[in-house]
């Protein structure tokens, strides 16, 4: 991910804009019950209602817009989608268009938007960053305890309801939204249990993400869990782990699901040890290519359930315990055995 920068020059213009808008906006007494929220960089409180927000994290916008609330400027992290905001979500977006805040987010970008509200979970932005945006407006992180990304797709819609004054509409959609995964471990009892690994294959490069990644988090909520060579791999820490090519054995699983920015695999189709692993031979791959890679990756309360109904069909055809039950996107992108 980009970290956001500053340089001197458009700091100094960001910062007279910002405070220009604020002296602009009628101030208000703090009130004594003002929500506040703990971070790493300090405690952010919100002294008024929050109207305009600004979307600095790379997938924010996804918990934003399924409450309601269309930001004024949202950041892109990847996929040249219009205005950042990807198919699980433009129901939400409606006729919108929110300022696109692409590359490096200058502080003066997100000054002129003059928001009541910067929402910089999973951001990647720095202490003296922090302060500065908050000199704008109040800057809303993940809490001490979160990681820096990948902060859990229900703890960041919680947050975020709270910030904006829906907290109950936020529990209400992470209790619809759990109660969606819920029913497909019902659906699928065979699922829960079994062991999964999310993978990757990219520029030559073999790898598995961690169980505590989004990716990894998405096959939990499934009712999978990962294999014991991941329990080894976790100690390293990381969200994603490099594999030898000549030793694949931790991607041995009841299911192998392989994360993919493209629609076709022919490099991993090639891969020589892929093709000794008993998930391949068994046809228990799926590949999650191109819009469900990304959806996986957002790891959002609204990416996931759409992840999720999409990759239903392909899952249960690769541990149904039939190898000859053919797994579309398998088939699709030339990995079938």
């Amino acid at each position: 991910m980009t970290p956001v920068t500053f340089g001197r020059r458009a700091m100094l213009a960001g910062l007279s804009a910002a405070l220009l808008a604020a002296n602009a906006r009628p101030r208000r007494a703090l009130a004594q019950d003002a929500p506040s929220f703990p971070n790493a960089f300090g405690t952010t409180v919100l002294s008024r209602p929050v109207q305009r927000v600004v979307s600095i994290g790379y997938t924010t916008q996804d918990a934003l817009l399924a409450l309601g609330i269309v930001p004024v400027g949202i950041r892109e992290w990847f996929g040249d989608q219009p205005y950042g905001v990807w198919p699980w979500a433009r129901a939400q977006l409606g006729a919108a268009a929110p300022v696109l805040l692409k590359g490096n987010i200058g502080l003066e970008k997100v000054a002129v938007l003059k928001p009541d509200l910067i929402v910089a979970i999973g951001s990647g932005i720095n202490a003296a960053e922090y302060a500065a945006l908050s000199r704008v407006a109040p800057v809303l992180m993940q809490p001490p305890e979160a990681p820096a990304y990948g902060m859990a797709w229900d703890q960041m819609a919680l947050l975020i309801g709270r910030a904006v004054g829906k907290a109950q509409r936020a529990e209400d959609l992470v209790a619809a939204a759990r109660q969606q995964f819920a029913a497909l471990r019902g659906s699928h009892p065979d699922w829960v249990g079994r062991t999964a690994v999310a993978a990757y294959h990219y520029g030559g490069e073999t790898g598995v993400f961690a169980p505590a990644d989004t990716r990894g988090q998405f096959l939990s909520q499934l009712g999978f869990q990962p294999p014991p060579a991941m329990k080894r791999l976790e100690e390293a820490g990381g969200f994603y782990h490099k594999l030898s090519p000549e030793d694949l054995s931790a991607l041995e699983c009841d299911l192998l699901v392989w994360v993919s920015s493209y629609d076709k695999a022919p490099d991993l189709a090639a891969l020589p040890m892929r093709k000794a692993l008993k998930a391949h031979l068994d046809g228990r791959e799926v590949f999650a290519g191109d819009l469900l890679a990304a959806a996986m990756s957002f790891g959002s309360i609204l990416s996931l359930p759409f992840a999720a109904s999409e990759l239903e069909a392909d899952i249960s055809a690769a541990v149904d315990g039939d190898p000859e039950t053919p797994v579309a996107s398998a088939v699709r992108a030339g990995l079938a055995p």
